[in-house]
């Protein structure tokens, strides 16, 4: 089974200002949809450095996976991106590029998302937007290809 960390990234949320919605969402998709296993979180931290602190704990918590939700928009404080670029060794642009086309025609503001897809050590990490659509977009995506990225992450080989 996949072990799945999820990180909402909100300062709102974090602040206690609102409930966070996107992230048990999230991991609720990632359980019924992808058949992982969310041993933990969803975790709400703010925007900035608190992502990277969050990305790092989970590398060390050893999880197959990592997704977040928030952070990935054009204001000033959204700095998922910038934070798991800090982290990833390898970018896995295909994944991210889905995403952000998985839903283009009836959601055209998609295209905004500057969400990452990587690899760090033998960790995969996808940024998804912050809303309940993203997620769901992000997980269609995500579902059907996670057992077989994160074996190849871990040096898996093709299946003959």
């Amino acid at each position: 089974m996949i072990r799945a960390l999820v990180i909402t990234v909100s300062n709102r949320a974090s602040a206690g200002i609102y409930e966070d919605k996107s992230g048990p969402l999230l991991a609720e998709l990632l359980r019924r949809e992808a058949g992982c296993d969310v041993v933990a979180g969803p975790l709400v931290v703010p925007d900035g450095e608190a992502v990277e602190r969050a990305l790092r704990d989970g590398l060390a918590g050893g999880y197959d996976v990592i997704v977040t939700t928030g952070g990935t928009g054009l204001t000033p404080m959204d700095l998922t991106p910038e934070m798991t670029a800090r982290v990833i060794s390898r970018e896995i642009p295909g994944i991210a590029e889905a995403i952000r086309q998985s839903n283009r025609e009836k959601v055209p503001t998609s295209i905004l998302s500057r969400g990452l897809a990587g690899q760090a050590g033998d960790t995969l990490i996808v940024n998804l937007p912050g809303s309940s659509g993203g997620v769901r977009d992000g997980v269609a995506v995500l579902a059907p290809i996670l057992r077989h990225a994160v074996d190849q992450v871990r040096g898996g080989d093709h299946p003959r």
